[in-house]
Formats: structure tokens, C-alpha cells, sequence
């Protein structure tokens, strides 16, 4: 098969959960499936260590869980959207096990459930223990790799979406050193997260958030972009990205400790299964206290860690480390993004035929804060959703892709010490509006930084513009809270305005030079 024989077909970019599943559910209309490493290569999906959060139990419910996600995202969910998701949420996880995902089950059958920070009860369902993404993928690649209807294009990378008169009329990719372009009306972006941009994360170090790049040259509007979860507890080492240690261990009882073994989140409410940017917070304030960190599981499991936790076991053995017997040193790390392209319930951006699910879209779930495993269930039920919308879009006016200059491949080196030092965990004006000065002209040049500049430069100005903390932003500057909460959209054109404004003002070197004068 040809590009030629693709063209006119909805194009789904990303091969992790939320692109397979919306190829999925769309099948048996054919779709072309376009990911940048082979399915089942490296992807956030495939990383995955927690499970999926539904309210499975006989003591839980959607109530139950809509009030723990919404306590989790500090006043910025959406609560009918995040009703929606924990209403779908059981049928989701039963459509994934007919899908054959082999999860973990009790030896009567029911569905074994484990506890994560911030969840009130035992909601998450895991499959091989620590390996749920990883099964996730597995089963549906095959699902996928089965489905006649479903085109495949592994190895290419989109560069960039092609607009006409306002709507989206193709993509340009690039694959095997070729030019690739197909037209299409419509687009569905899954292409994960932002964690590549951080010098630790536990995300590949290529996800620096693609998808943000090509729904902000095409014109679409992005929200909650200032929102970037740090997970308190990844392996604390030289390996990229950083293997994660699942939340899950500290729902099994493990605790965090310093160098001298006392546990320094003991007074704080909800200690280790605090919300997450309470606990990263922790951890972070040791480590520039100048202690080191770690997660001690000796007392709560001791030598049955590798039974329940077998993948982290071995990564910690990789690193020289049993956990049965010595702590885990962890730090955190980049982990999820909870702001993104700007979408409607049903997966709309503001740009026709543009759609987006999984980790590159904000649908509201989330908030300012996500709830730990509520990203993998969201990914299965909004593909659901998305796909109907799909579905149910005229496919657009035919057109013959215009020619276009590919942009370089992108090259995220540059811009990760930048967004390392402004964008961490804790935040100020002064960084960030010399980290703006420095990212504008990186993203507004035309070379291999400027799609990693711009995402950096997005996620800037939106931390500029939120003069408060909440959930996962702090701005030290800026202690207090909002009496009002807002998310507030952004668009390039803002994001070059206000970076214009920032050029007008001297910066903090500058002005240290004027003082000395």
C-alpha cells in the first residue's frame, strides 16, 4: 500500500493507548495509525508502571472517585468532565479485558486492587504488577496489528500539520529520509507528554511534546500548559529516562526517608500517599536542603518486594540495589503533563478537523493536579469518545497536499537546561522571564531547536501569567492562591506577543549591571 492509497482517511499520530484505542474504535472505517518508533518501542504507554483508576469495589463508587480527582486538581477540573470519565470507568476497564489485557485478578476472579496517593479507597487495577502499561500496549498492538481497516506507518515522524482557510487539509511527515504527505480533514493527536524537555524524567527523552508543537503552528488554542507533575519518586541515578518507582509501592506501606532514616513527611497530612505535589515538594526541599532521599520498603514487604514489584526489582538490581534489604534512592522527576491542546468533551480543538486525546489533550479531568492512574483510564475512555467524533465529522473537501519545506528534526538539547531551571518545581518571576528572553528566539528561528523552544516558551508564558500557586505550579513569588480559579487559553500568537513585551523589559542581568554602574 502507498501513500497515495491513504489519502483522504483519518490520520491518528501517536502509537501509545490513546492513539491505538481511538484506531480501534473507529475500526472498521479505515484509518492510518502513524507513529515515530515501531509499535511497542519506546513511549510514555509503554513505561507505565501504575494501573487504571475505577471504582471496582463494593465500598467505592463514581462519587467516591469524583471527589478524590477533583480534591486532587486544586479547583481546576472540569467536574462534568471528570464525571463523565469516572461514570465510564468500569465499562472501560471491562472493554479493555475483552480486548485481552491480562490484569491482575484475586483467586476468585474479581479484579485485584491496589491504593495510590490521594485515592480515599482501593481503586487501581494493575496487570504484572508494576507492568501495566507495558500489557496494556502488548494487548492492544495485537489488536491493532488484526484489524485489516487500520493502516500502520511505523518509523515516521510528523512534521508539521498542513491548514487551509482555517482547517486542517493534511500532514507532512518525514520517514525513511522521505518527504511523506497525506491529506486528510481529519486529525487526531496522541502523541503524549512534555517530559524530554526536563533533565530528569521519567518520560523518553524525545517526548518533549510534539503534539503541542504541531496544534500551535496549525493555530489551535492550548490550556493549563504551567501544569507539569513531578513524580516524587523516581530511581535516583545516571540512567535516562529515570526509571520510575511506582506510587504503588507507597500505597503497600513504603515510606520516605533521609540519609539518617527519619521520615520527613510524617506531620504532613496524608504523608507519603499525600497528593503528588505535596510529596514531590518534600522530597525536592530535602535534596536542595542538601540530604539525600529514599523510599524504604524493608518493614511493609521486605523480600516479597520482587514478588509484588518484579519490574522495579529489577531495575533496582540493575542499579546494584535490593530493596529487601537497603532503601531506594529516588528524586523526583518529570512525569505527566496535565495541560495541553484545548478540547471539547468529545476531543475538538478550536481548529477544524483537529482532535486530541490521551496525555496531549486537556480535557479538564485533571485539573491543576492529576490523581495518580487517572491518565491511563482517561486515555480509554476519551479515545471512545474522540472516535465517534471522528467518525461522525464529514471527512472534509479533498485536497492535494500543498508542497512545504520539511522542518529539521527536532533537537531538544538546547532547550532542557533552560526549561530545567525555570520550569521545575518550584518557580519564579525572574526565571522565567529570563528563560522567556532566552527560548524566543530559539523558537521563532527555523531550525532543529524551534519546536522544543516554542513548547518551552508556551509552558513559560502560561507560568508567567499565573501570578498564584496551585496544584503543581509554585511560584515562590507568588505564594497565595486565586480566590477565583482560571485557565485561561493561549494561543503562538499570544505566547510571541508576551514574549515580545518581556524583550522591552531589561533583564535581571542587566539591571544587577545598571546597579553596579
Amino acid at each position: 500500500m502507498t501513500a497515495r492509497d491513504l489519502h483522504g482517511r483519518p490520520v491518528i499520530i501517536g502509537g501509545g493507548i490513546a492513539g491505538l484505542m481511538t484506531a480501534l474504535h473507529l475500526a472498521p472505517e479505515p484509518v492510518v495509525l502513524i507513529t515515530s518508533s515501531p509499535l511497542e518501542g519506546p513511549s510514555s504507554s509503554i513505561l507505565a508502571q501504575g494501573g487504571v483508576a475505577a471504582s471496582l469495589a463494593r465500598d467505592d463508587s463514581p462519587d467516591l472517585h469524583l471527589a478524590d480527582t477533583l480534591a486532587a486538581g486544586d479547583g481546576l477540573c472540569d467536574e462534568a468532565a471528570v464525571k463523565r470519565v469516572v461514570e465510564a470507568a468500569p465499562q472501560a476497564i471491562d472493554h479493555l479485558a475483552r480486548l485481552g489485557v491480562a490484569f491482575d485478578r484475586a483467586p476468585d476472579g474479581a479484579f485485584r486492587l491496589g491504593l495510590e496517593a490521594a485515592h480515599s479507597r482501593r481503586r487501581i487495577v494493575h496487570a504484572g504488577g508494576d507492568s501495566t502499561g507495558r500489557e496494556l500496549v502488548r494487548a492492544l498492538v495485537a489488536g491493532v496489528r488484526r484489524t485489516p481497516s487500520i493502516a500502520v506507518l511505523e518509523g515516521v515522524d510528523v512534521r508539521r500539520l498542513l491548514v487551509e482557510d482555517g482547517e486542517i487539509t493534511g500532514v507532512l511527515a518525514v520517514g525513511n529520509n522521505e518527504a511523506i504527505s497525506l491529506s486528510t480533514g481529519r486529525v487526531v493527536l496522541a502523541t503524549g507528554g512534555i517530559g524530554g524537555l526536563f533533565d530528569h524524567t521519567t518520560n523518553p527523552l524525545g517526548s518533549f511534546g510534539q503534539g503541542l508543537a504541531l496544534a500551535a503552528r496549525a493555530g489551535a488554542e492550548l490550556a493549563d500548559l504551567e501544569f507539569v507533575q513531578f513524580h516524587p519518586t523516581a530511581l535516583d541515578g545516571p540512567r535516562r529516562p529515570m526509571p520510575l518507582v511506582s506510587e504503588a509501592v507507597r500505597g503497600e506501606g513504603a515510606v520516605l526517608v533521609d540519609e539518617r532514616g527519619r521520615r520527613f513527611l510524617a506531620d504532613t497530612p496524608g504523608a507519603e500517599l499525600a497528593p503528588r505535589d505535596v510529596v514531590a515538594r518534600g522530597v525536592w526541599r530535602q535534596l536542595a536542603a542538601g540530604h539525600r532521599v529514599f523510599l524504604d520498603t524493608r518493614q511493609c514487604l521486605g523480600p516479597r518486594f520482587a514478588e509484588r514489584f518484579p519490574a522495579i526489582a529489577r531495575l533496582c538490581r540493575d542499579a546494584g540495589i535490593d530493596p529487601a534489604v537497603e532503601p531506594i534512592p529516588v528524586r523526583p522527576a518529570a512525569h505527566y503533563h496535565m495541560g495541553g491542546v484545548a478540547v471539547d468533551a468529545d476531543g475538538r480543538s478550536s481548529l477544524r478537523g483537529l482532535w486530541a486525546c490521551g496525555e496531549v489533550a486537556r480535557t479538564g479531568l485533571h485539573g491543576a493536579n492529576r490523581l495518580a492512574s487517572n491518565s491511563l483510564i482517561e486515555a480509554a475512555t476519551s479515545a471512545a469518545w474522540t472516535a465517534a467524533s471522528v467518525a461522525a465529522a464529514s471527512p472534509g473537501a479533498s485536497r492535494r497536499p500543498m508542497p512545504a519545506i520539511v522542518p529539521a528534526r527536532p533537537d531538544v538539547s538546547r532547550i532542557r537546561p533552560i526549561a530545567s531551571q525555570a520550569l521545575g518545581i518550584e518557580r519564579d518571576g525572574e526565571t522565567l522571564r529570563e528563560a522567556a528572553r532566552l527560548l524566543t528566539p530559539l523558537a521563532t528561528g527555523d531550525d532543529a531547536t524551534s519546536d522544543p523552544a516554542l513548547v518551552a516558551l508556551m509552558i513559560t508564558v502560561a507560568a508567567l501569567r499565573r501570578e498564584e500557586s496551585r496544584g503543581s505550579h509554585l511560584r515562590t513569588d507568588f505564594p497565595g492562591r486565586d480566590a477565583e480559579p482560571r485557565s485561561p487559553r493561549l494561543t503562538i500568537d499570544e505566547t510571541f506577543q508576551a514574549a515580545a513585551a518581556l524583550a522591552d523589559t531589561p533583564s535581571a542581568a542587566e539591571a544587577r549591571l545598571d546597579r553596579s554602574a
